[in-house]
């Protein structure tokens, strides 16, 4: 079983048990705001099982991890790459705390440098990218501290909260990454 190891963080597999901790904030305005708009409507606990059973049975897609505490295993959020291009050797990350008490710790940095490493010196990649709401700071805050520079922005793309606000596109070439 293949897993990522920090200095107080592992990056592991899914399990079947971590369906309790999704379900605690896939319904949470706070923690979904700043996510995709299929997190516009409710989930149930039926789609939340058959996203994770995807995962579980390797029929999704998309590839990642679950963020856990290192000595507990106990899960914190998810890192993945929610889309591989291996002809143009680009991956798209989709990064989540989903437990607000973990939020503001440093877990998601750690998480992110531990993908680029496994990204980047494992599945040899060219660039790992993301998409961010503008409003969303801290996340933009993060991203820039792991290296990662704003590309592009599409004005007023999406709403949120009452008002229009942009998505940045940011991304890290593999060189970046290592002059870091």
């Amino acid at each position: 079983m293949y897993r990522l190891t920090g200095e107080r963080i592992i990056l592991r597999e899914y399990r079947k048990e971590d369906l309790t901790y999704m379900r605690n904030w896939v319904n949470d305005i706070e923690i979904t705001q700043y996510l995709s708009d299929i997190f516009l409507y409710p989930h149930t606990l039926n789609n939340t099982e058959s996203f994770l059973d995807a995962l579980l049975q390797g029929n999704s897609n998309m590839r990642g991890f679950v963020i856990a505490h290192k000595e507990t295993e106990e899960y914190i959020g998810q890192a993945d790459l929610v889309k591989i291009d291996w002809i143009n050797r680009v991956a798209t990350l989709g990064i989540v705390i989903g437990t607000k008490d973990n939020l503001n710790k440093g877990y998601g940095s750690e998480s992110i440098k531990l993908i680029q490493e496994f990204v980047f010196n494992s599945l040899n990649l060219h660039k790992l990218d993301l998409e961010v709401s503008a409003h969303n700071e801290r996340a933009i805050n993060c991203y820039k501290k792991c290296g990662f520079k704003e590309e592009g922005r599409i004005r007023e793309n999406s709403f949120k909260n009452g008002k229009y606000v942009d998505t940045i596109f940011m991304g890290i070439l593999k060189r970046e990454y290592k002059s870091m």
